[in-house]
């Protein structure tokens, strides 16, 4: 950490001071970072595009997290909780992400301090500095913030102190494409695409069941659902599961011992062992070039190359476990400083490396490593890891301690970031192909 790093503090006035925080996004790390601002003593509102807190976390709710709850809690969160009489679920066990929601996210969305400062369906658009774009330098420090969003009755603009965007990454998925770009004939094939981790075993049962389904990606996510596929085909007769990866080889999640996640520990070994057997068909050095429907206007095909030839994959349904990416358009008049490969704050980039780093062996980072020339605008949580897959929940959650200590002008606070992390085995070897939550 520079000595710039411990010496800038944020930039006050007379009108700044009178202005909230703006959060983008009420995840687990939005509603942690809501929380260090009430006891910090700081205006916020907090701006979710979905219909509810921890909407994302909702949609794959089913999937069990790899943290168990030791790790999920968010320290200034506990203690507003606690202070209703809340207590924490057994310290050594992981829960699924509704558990996550119901037990801890919905509750402490709920204490009035913050419930007061939430806006649900309101959708961030985009960022800028009032009547500044993002060409013009002279007093910018200085000049609110202002925000732009999308709800039912309309656009309207905002004006804030500082902008935390802790928007993740769900919602934005990897191209299915092996060169990144929007994949050609999506278009005619979307109505077959679901979205990473769906239920396979409960809400979306009557999609998969039956069918043939064809995994994209070699992290986490494919993981988990390519097992939840294989045991509804024990299930349901004429159900097929096929595992699609442009890599020559599998080995993509962990199946280390010294994994002290349990659940991640085994998983590898899982979807190995299913292989083996023949429950999932596995189709390796295939890269995907474009889509189209088969002749009988029913099946989806997948045309690419694999070992140099051209070849062509019939599937009835494709899930999409490519990984994430941020989702940068709305921050174009945002003056960002991203590594160019992961797309990470440029600071923070060669501490997450998935090709050096596991989850658990990111060092703790804070205000420093998140801070991007436009002063007073942070991305944490997820979406600072870019399209790194190594983000844990209690990274996130020193992420915002210091920055919450920076906006309250506590730099020594801000500069001392402490965080002890799970050992971990490897989150994943592949760049494009892995989701690792919490």
């Amino acid at each position: 950490m520079t000595l710039l790093d411990l010496t800038t503090r944020p930039v006050t006035n007379d009108r700044l001071s009178t202005l909230p925080v703006v959060i983008v996004g009420a995840g687990p790390i939005g509603l942690a970072a809501a929380a260090n601002l009430v006891e910090r003593g700081i205006d916020f509102v907090v701006l979710e595009a979905g219909d509810d807190v921890a909407d994302s976390v909702r949609a794959w709710g089913h999937t069990r997290l790899f943290s168990p709850w030791k790790h999920l809690v968010d320290p200034a969160s506990r203690r507003l909780l606690e202070a209703e009489g809340w207590q924490v679920p057994d310290p050594e066990r992981a829960p699924a992400g509704s558990e996550l929601v119901d037990a801890y996210l919905a509750p402490l969305a709920r204490l009035d301090a913050i419930a007061s400062r939430i806006r649900t369906g309101a959708e961030v658009l985009a960022v800028s500095r009032e009547g500044m774009d993002r060409t013009r330098t002279n007093h910018r420090s200085a000049t609110p913030f202002l925000v732009r969003l999308r709800t039912a009755d309309g656009v309207e603009e905002l004006t804030a102190r500082a902008v935390i965007d802790a928007s993740g990454t769900y919602r934005t998925p990897n191209s299915l494409g092996s060169s990144g770009l929007g994949l050609l004939g999506l278009d005619v094939i979307a109505d077959r695409v679901q979205p990473a981790l769906p239920d396979v075993l409960g809400r979306d049962r009557e999609t998969f069941a039956g069918r043939h389904t064809t995994v994209v990606g070699a992290g986490h996510s494919a993981a988990n659902t390519l097992l939840g596929l294989v045991q509804l085909a024990r299930e349901v007769p004429g159900t097929r599961v096929t595992w699609l990866i442009r890599n020559a080889q599998a080995v993509r999640v962990s199946s280390s011992a010294d994994d002290e996640l349990a659940g991640r520990a085994v998983l590898g070994g899982r979807v190995d062992a299913a292989v083996r057997r023949g429950d999932v068909e596995l189709v390796d050095g295939f890269e995907i070039l474009r889509a189209r429907r088969a002749a009988d206007g029913d099946a989806v095909e997948l045309l690419g190359q694999r070992r140099g030839e051209l070849a062509t994959h019939a599937t009835d349904l494709v899930v999409n476990a490519t990984g994430f990416r941020p989702d940068l358009d709305p921050l174009r008049e945002i003056r960002l400083e991203l590594d160019e490969i992961v797309e990470a704050p440029k600071r923070l980039a060669p501490l997450i490396d998935p090709n050096v780093h596991s989850c658990g062996t990111v060092e703790p980072h804070g205000f420093a490593e998140l801070t991007h020339p436009e002063h007073g605008f942070f991305i944490v949580g997820m979406k600072s890891y870019g399209r790194a897959p190594t983000f844990l929940l209690a990274t996130g959650y020193e992420q915002v301690r210091s920055v919450t200590a920076w906006l309250a002008g506590d730099v020594v606070s801000a500069a001392k970031v402490d965080l002890v992390l799970p050992a971990t085995g490897v989150c994943s070897t592949d760049l494009g192909g892995s989701w690792s939550c919490c």
